[in-house]
Protein backbone atom coordinates (compact mmCIF):
# COMPACT_ATOMS: atom_id res chain seq x y z
CA UNK A 1 0.00 0.00 0.00
CA UNK A 2 1.44 3.36 -1.03
CA UNK A 3 1.06 6.42 1.16
CA UNK A 4 0.85 9.90 -0.31
CA UNK A 5 2.39 12.97 1.21
CA UNK A 6 -0.01 15.44 2.84
CA UNK A 7 -1.51 18.06 0.52
CA UNK A 8 -1.94 21.63 1.63
CA UNK A 9 -5.30 23.37 1.18
CA UNK A 10 -6.48 26.77 2.36
CA UNK A 11 -9.41 27.15 4.73
CA UNK A 12 -11.11 30.23 6.13
CA UNK A 13 -11.77 30.15 9.86
CA UNK A 14 -13.73 33.09 11.28
CA UNK A 15 -12.59 35.31 8.42
CA UNK A 16 -8.92 34.31 8.58
CA UNK A 17 -7.18 32.20 5.94
CA UNK A 18 -5.08 29.28 7.11
CA UNK A 19 -3.42 26.34 5.39
CA UNK A 20 -3.90 22.76 6.50
CA UNK A 21 -1.92 19.76 5.27
CA UNK A 22 -3.76 16.43 5.20
CA UNK A 23 -3.38 13.25 3.23
CA UNK A 24 -5.77 13.02 0.27
CA UNK A 25 -7.83 10.28 1.96
CA UNK A 26 -8.45 12.60 4.92
CA UNK A 27 -9.43 15.47 2.61
CA UNK A 28 -11.93 13.20 0.85
CA UNK A 29 -13.37 11.91 4.14
CA UNK A 30 -13.48 15.45 5.59
CA UNK A 31 -15.45 16.66 2.55
CA UNK A 32 -17.81 13.68 2.79
CA UNK A 33 -18.49 14.43 6.47
CA UNK A 34 -19.18 18.10 5.78
CA UNK A 35 -21.59 17.11 3.01
CA UNK A 36 -23.32 14.54 5.24
CA UNK A 37 -23.76 17.20 7.92
CA UNK A 38 -25.03 19.75 5.41
CA UNK A 39 -22.28 22.27 6.15
CA UNK A 40 -19.41 23.74 4.21
CA UNK A 41 -15.83 22.62 4.73
CA UNK A 42 -14.87 25.96 6.29
CA UNK A 43 -17.80 25.80 8.70
CA UNK A 44 -16.88 22.29 9.84
CA UNK A 45 -13.22 23.27 10.19
CA UNK A 46 -14.24 26.30 12.28
CA UNK A 47 -16.26 24.06 14.59
CA UNK A 48 -13.35 21.62 14.97
CA UNK A 49 -10.96 24.52 15.57
CA UNK A 50 -13.18 25.90 18.35
CA UNK A 51 -13.40 22.50 20.08
CA UNK A 52 -9.74 21.45 19.90
CA UNK A 53 -7.24 21.66 22.73
CA UNK A 54 -4.70 24.47 22.44
CA UNK A 55 -1.82 22.00 22.22
CA UNK A 56 -3.45 20.09 19.34
CA UNK A 57 -2.75 21.34 15.82
CA UNK A 58 -5.66 21.89 13.47
CA UNK A 59 -4.56 19.14 11.05
CA UNK A 60 -4.37 16.64 13.92
CA UNK A 61 -7.75 17.77 15.23
CA UNK A 62 -9.30 17.25 11.79
CA UNK A 63 -7.76 13.77 11.45
CA UNK A 64 -9.08 12.81 14.89
CA UNK A 65 -12.52 14.21 14.06
CA UNK A 66 -12.64 12.15 10.86
CA UNK A 67 -11.48 9.01 12.67
CA UNK A 68 -14.02 9.42 15.48
CA UNK A 69 -16.85 10.22 13.04
CA UNK A 70 -16.28 6.98 11.13
CA UNK A 71 -15.78 4.93 14.29
CA UNK A 72 -19.15 6.11 15.63
CA UNK A 73 -20.76 4.92 12.42
CA UNK A 74 -19.01 1.56 12.39
CA UNK A 75 -17.17 2.21 9.17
Amino acid sequence: MAYDRPKKHSLTLRGHRTSVSLEEEFWLAFRDIAKAQGVGLNQLATRIDAERQLDTGLASAIRLYVLRWYRKRGG
